[in-house]
This record gives structure tokens, C-alpha cells and sequence, in this order.
């Protein structure tokens, strides 16, 4: 497991349009230490350690089963450690319950209220805390204007799109100014526009107040468009913690650099910290063994050559994506590869083409 450095709270903007925004922190510093959880015989967290800085966004990355929206329902309380300890600010909140944490939550499924307005579906938090009823519609008032909702206050939710349901959730969520905001598949019901409108709406909110945000997602689209770290889990453990963008470039695993980005497996063999692909040499990311190893390569660092150049392919389907196209080739000896090269390329299924790799460091796993 590698864990990286936290970053110190940062310096964010604020606006005094909106009295929620104006009163916000910088967020909650949220530590996990050691945290394991059972159920009966099976383990599915192994002894997992996070640190969140304040006012950071971070996202717990993986495959369905990883243990990512497990850990989410132990930092809410939701789900009791087996052992370990959770942290808000540094002090131990292990043993408080849920309705003590001052956490906001969002999940995938809306939840909201059918019989209540969208007003009074922001404002039941508040109510329950007894605020005023003055106050309360304020404030929720004030939310859902974060949200740009705030001309649908008064419709029921079965008057909403899904896209606007999940919206007025992110307020109500919100609207008690919560320490630490947990957001646990929020935008996988929806369909693929709204859900990056809500994506790119979500973190720029989280931005505006300053709130530690705790974001789980099996999207590695989602994750690297909008956390300032994440942590990519696999089987219950953490692999990394890093930027998207060491992630991306760094891996520190094989199972971190197949799962963050796409990756084609290519036969290759370690001699002296270098991998040969192709009949080029590269440096291997990490240590690694000489002999036969798979290495992964990314799109990008494949590239179209001239005759006598890299190794033969044949095309076997080419998408185009706009700016870019993604092409998949099988080359001579029978590998699968992806690369990505300019849109005005257009390879046509089963034309003859040859590669070659980028002279950049690999990821490899044995063989």
C-alpha cells in the first residue's frame, strides 16, 4: 500500500451572496487508521489507513467489492469498525453514532420525501434539528440556489427529472453546513450528460464552501475529473493514494495502472531496470525481476510508423471520440493493442498499419 503526503487546507474563495457560503469552513481533517471490517468470517476492509485533508475532495476508486463504499459507511457510522479508528478534525468519533457526526450524505438512489415539496425535502434536516421554521425556509432557500434550483421549490419531486431529484439531495445534504460531505455513487443512475453536468456541478460547489468531501465511484472518469487525490482500492486494501495525475503517470502497481486509464497487456522482457516492447527498451515502473513480463501500455504511447518501422498490425475496429481517434489493432503475434492518434487518421477495419512505443516508463506484471 503507498500513501502519499496530505495536502494543508487550502485557501478558498467565498461569496457573501449566499449566507451559507459566507459562514463556510475550510473543512474537516478526516483520518482513518487501521480500519478493519467483518462481516461473520469474511473480511472485507483489511486494516485500511486515509488521511482527508481539509476542504479536500478525495475519491475512494475500485471495482464493485473493492470495500470502497464500505469505508464510506464507517467514516458515516453507518457501518461499525470491526477495529481501528475514525477521526473528524482529531477527535475520536469511532463510537458516535451517526446522527452525532455531522456528516451530509448523498447516495445513488434520491430518497427524497414524495409527499414534501422540494423546499420542505431540503428542510427536513433543519427541522429535525429544530431550527425555526423562518430560518429553515431561508436556508434551504439558500441551498437550493447553490444547486440552481432554487425556481422549483415549490414542485413535488415526481415533477423533477432525475438529474434535478439528485440536485435537490445534494441540498438537503448541504443545508446544515455538515463538517464532512459523503457522496456514495451519486450520479450512476443517471444518464451520461446530466451525469457530467452533475459531476462538474458537484465539485464546483464543493470548491465554493470548502468541504471535505469523501466521493466513491467505480468511474475512473469521474474520479480524475474531479478529486484532488484518490485512493484506488482493490480487495478490501488500499493501493495508492495519489493526484489523478499520479495516478495516470505513476502508478505504484500493476493493479492501479490497469484499472486507472486504459491499458493494453504487451509481452515484454525486464533486463536491468528496462523493458524491451517491440524492440524498444524502456524503463519499468517500480522494481520488477528480469525475464517475461506482460507491460502496460497506454493509448497513447502507441503510434502509427512507416514501413520498416515497429511491429506489423491489422485494424480491428476504430472509434471515432471527436478530437481523437481510438483505435484497436492485433498485431502480428496475435496482442491486442489500443492507441489513440489524431481524428483526421481514419483506419479502416483490416487495413494493414505498423506501430511502435513511445519511449516512456512502463508498468509490468509477471508473467
Amino acid at each position: 500500500m503507498t500513501i502519499d503526503s496530505t495536502p494543508t487546507a487550502r485557501s478558498l474563495p467565498r461569496t457573501a451572496d449566499n449566507t451559507l457560503l459566507a459562514g463556510a469552513g475550510d473543512g474537516t481533517r478526516v483520518e482513518l487508521r487501521g480500519i478493519v471490517k467483518d462481516y461473520g468470517t469474511t473480511r472485507v476492509l483489511h486494516g485500511v489507513d486515509l488521511d482527508v485533508a481539509p476542504g479536500e475532495f478525495i475519491s475512494l476508486l475500485g471495482p464493485s467489492g473493492c470495500g470502497k463504499t464500505t469505508a464510506l459507511r464507517v467514516i458515516s457510522g453507518l457501518e461499525p469498525a470491526t477495529s481501528g479508528s475514525v477521526a473528524f478534525g482529531g477527535s475520536d468519533i469511532t463510537r458516535i453514532p451517526t446522527n452525532k457526526r455531522d456528516i451530509g450524505m448523498v447516495f445513488q438512489a434520491y430518497s427524497l420525501f414524495p409527499h414534501l415539496r422540494v423546499r420542505e425535502n431540503v428542510a427536513f434536516g433543519l427541522r429535525r434539528r429544530k431550527v425555526d421554521a423562518a430560518t429553515a425556509r431561508r436556508r434551504s432557500g439558500e441551498a437550493l440556489d447553490l444547486v440552481g434550483l432554487g425556481h422549483l421549490a415549490d414542485r413535488y419531486p415526481h415533477e423533477l427529472s432525475g438529474g434535478q431529484q439528485q440536485r435537490v439531495a445534494l441540498a438537503r445534504a448541504l443545508v446544515t453546513e455538515p463538517r464532512v460531505l459523503l457522496l456514495d455513487e451519486p450520479l450512476s443512475a443517471l444518464d451520461a450528460k446530466v451525469r457530467v453536468q452533475l459531476r462538474d456541478e458537484i465539485r464546483r460547489i464543493q470548491l465554493r464552501l470548502g468541504t471535505t468531501t469523501v466521493f466513491v465511484t467505480h468511474d475512473q472518469e469521474e474520479a480524475l475529473a474531479v478529486s484532488d487525490r484518490i485512493a484506488v482500492m482493490d480487495a478490501g486494501r488500499i493501493e495508492q493514494v495519489g493526484t489523478p495525475e499520479d495516478l495516470y503517470r505513476h502508478p505504484a502497481t500493476p493493479r492501479v495502472a490497469a484499472f486507472v486509464g486504459l491499458s493494453s497487456a504487451v509481452q515484454g522482457i525486464v533486463s536491468a531496470g528496462g523493458v524491451s516492447v517491440w524492440g524498444t527498451v524502456v524503463p519499468v515502473q517500480g522494481d520488477a525481476p528480469d525475464g517475461p513480463v506482460d507491460a502496460l501500455v497506454r493509448p497513447e504511447h502507441v503510434h502509427l510508423v512507416g514501413v520498416g518501422q515497429g511491429v506489423g498490425a491489422v485494424v480491428e475496429e476504430s472509434t471515432f471520440l471527436g478530437s481523437i481517434r481510438r483505435t484497436l489493432v492485433r498485431t502480428d503475434d496475435g496482442t491486442l493493442v489500443r492507441l489513440q492518434h489524431p481524428a483526421d487518421e481514419r483506419l479502416e477495419y483490416g487495413e494493414r498499419v505498423r506501430i511502435a512505443l513511445s519511449p516512456v516508463p512502463l508498468s509490468v506484471r509477471g508473467r
